[in-house]
């Protein structure tokens, strides 16, 4: 049963501008307060792109940080990474997760995965 459903990724050329969204369907239902965002290329082991604490605070990769900005709606359950300034090397799939303990994402672990979105970057 999907619980975090991901949208928004697609092909831009290189310098475009992307927005994923990744919404909690079972928000409320399971408390996950921690939520961010993860890529993995082919071959490649998962890095970690952002993620928001439960105190609203954020956290972001050196390579993506000034170019990524992850946001959260609480009203909407959305998580949001805008991408700007996109490189040919961010294209991966983009994938959501949401737990309890952000030490977990910190660590690339997760109890909840968004089934991933597809980034392509043209050079």
């Amino acid at each position: 049963q999907e619980q975090l459903h991901e949208s928004g990724g697609g092909s831009v050329q290189s310098g475009g501008s992307l927005r994923l969204s990744c919404t909690d369907l079972e928000a409320g239902r399971r408390r996950r307060d921690c939520m961010g965002w993860f890529r993995q290329v082919p071959g490649k082991e998962r890095e970690g792109v952002a993620t928001i604490g439960a105190n609203g605070r954020s956290w972001y990769a050196v390579s993506m940080k000034g170019r990524f900005t992850a946001s959260k709606d609480n009203l909407q359950h959305t998580l949001y990474l805008h991408q700007d300034s996109l490189k040919p090397e961010d294209t991966a799939v983009y994938y959501c997760a949401a737990d309890a303990s952000l030490l977990r994402l910190r660590r690339n672990e997760a109890d909840y995965w968004g089934q991933g979105t597809q980034v392509t970057v043209q050079s």
